[in-house]
């Protein structure tokens, strides 16, 4: 009986710190989950402090050296560097050290590529790869021909390497009004709920920081939920009922993380888009990663260039359940903080009735006798306001309530 086994990766991580600040040992270690996440092996790391990573080797010409020695001394099969690197370093590196060279981004491209599951979210990691591949077919072909299959040969895969840039550039245009057709369908939903006025709330964070858990805890959403990064990918929206009888829709977007791939954050615009049409922003923080503040700081990076800005955001501390003491938690760009273990419920209650709050603040009250031949009216109001009261008197209905400010000419 033959024993076939799929290749194990083994690969060192390659880093270049530029100042005293940059936190490069804490790139590295997330670094390092990202490749057990695509399915290899980290059994080194290597990091050079320069004034500026080399244009043309990324590396400096000793380190280079010592990194050879070192990928001998462990049986490396291939370098994973922590940042994108640009067609001439990685066929330089690849050249100089005769191994598979990958970047942060490859590897990032190739966990969305095993996630994906919608038609949108294929679209979407497909063209992001495409793009990334177009300008690397050679340096990509040499190292993906020479293992035949590992990190960065999902997707697309190696038969999209195999044809000339003008048929990738092709398919880069089909799958690009392919996405146009998703995007308008998501344009037309959000007209939809604009037209019936639901409120809806984003859910926002650094990637593992339990968006999906607590969209499942707070709507049984049955959304797949692991300890890992990028653990879900598509979008999920689902309707959330409050304590005051509102209803607000939540919307789960995909996780950020530093050095996000721009080929990333072009292609799932319009998935990320969600949060710019959104009404709130639920930001979910993992309060027990040490690296709390810098994930923090990623989120509203990347929220900024996606011109997200003006919305009422609500920081939730997740995780606490994990641990022993509870800090001072702060978030000075947020509007309301509120401390939460989306796995075990706590703090849930409170947010629900923080989401009723805002929801009424935004919203006219409304104290009014209306004639009988009126009453059509307080039917809007059931729809889309909350009414408190109603009394039939005999001059009409005396309605209490609170609706839409967009609505109030209309009743």
């Amino acid at each position: 009986m033959i024993d076939i086994k799929e290749i194990e990766e083994r690969v060192i991580l390659v880093g270049v710190s530029t100042s005293d600040g940059d936190d490069t040992e804490a790139s590295l270690k997330e670094l390092s989950e990202l490749v057990k996440t695509a399915g290899a092996v980290s059994v080194g790391t290597l990091i050079q402090n320069r004034e500026a990573v080399h244009p043309g080797t990324y590396l400096g010409t000793g380190k280079i050296s010592e990194l050879k020695e070192y990928l001998e001394a462990e049986g490396a099969t291939g370098i994973v560097c922590d940042d994108e690197l640009s067609p001439a370093q990685l066929r330089n590196l690849e050249s100089l050290l005769d191994v598979k060279v990958m970047d942060r981004t490859l590897v990032i491209l190739d966990i969305f590529a095993s996630r994906a599951s919608t038609r949108e979210g294929k679209i979407q990691v497909e063209l992001a790869q495409l793009r990334y591949r177009a300008a690397r077919l050679v340096g990509l072909r040499n190292s993906l021909s020479r293992l035949g299959g590992g990190i960065g040969t999902r997707g697309p895969g190696e038969k999209k390497l195999e044809v000339d840039r003008r048929l990738i550039h092709q398919r880069i245009s089909v799958l690009k009004a392919e996405l146009e057709d998703v995007k308008r369908h998501r344009e037309t939903t959000r007209k939809q709920r604009e037209r019936n006025h639901m409120s809806v709330a984003a859910i926002v964070g650094y990637t593992n920081a339990g968006k999906s858990t607590l969209l499942n805890t707070l709507t049984d959403a049955d959304v797949v939920s692991e300890d890992k990064l990028f653990a879900t990918l598509d979008p999920t929206t689902r309707e959330l009922p409050l304590p005051d009888g509102e209803t607000v829709l939540l919307t789960d977007t995909v996780g950020f993380i530093r050095k996000l791939p721009h080929h990333l954050v072009e292609a799932f615009k319009s998935t990320l888009e969600e949060a710019k049409y959104a009404d709130m922003i639920l930001h979910v923080v993992d309060a027990s990663n040490p690296s709390m503040d810098i994930q923090m700081h990623t989120v509203y990076e990347t929220l900024k260039s996606l011109e997200v800005m003006g919305k009422t955001v609500i920081t939730l501390f997740n995780k606490i359940d994990r641990m022993e003491e509870l800090p001072i938690l702060r978030d000075f760009q947020a509007d309301e903080t509120l401390c939460i273990s989306a796995k075990a419920g706590t703090g849930l209650p409170e947010l629900k009735v923080l989401l009723s709050r805002i929801l009424r603040e935004r919203k006219i009250y409304l104290e009014r006798l209306y004639p009988y031949s009126e009453a059509g009216k307080i039917q809007l109001i059931r729809k889309y306001g909350q009414l408190l009261s109603e009394e039939y008197k005999e001059d009409g209905i005396a309605v209490t309530a609170y609706m839409p400010a967009e609505l109030i000419g209309k009743i």
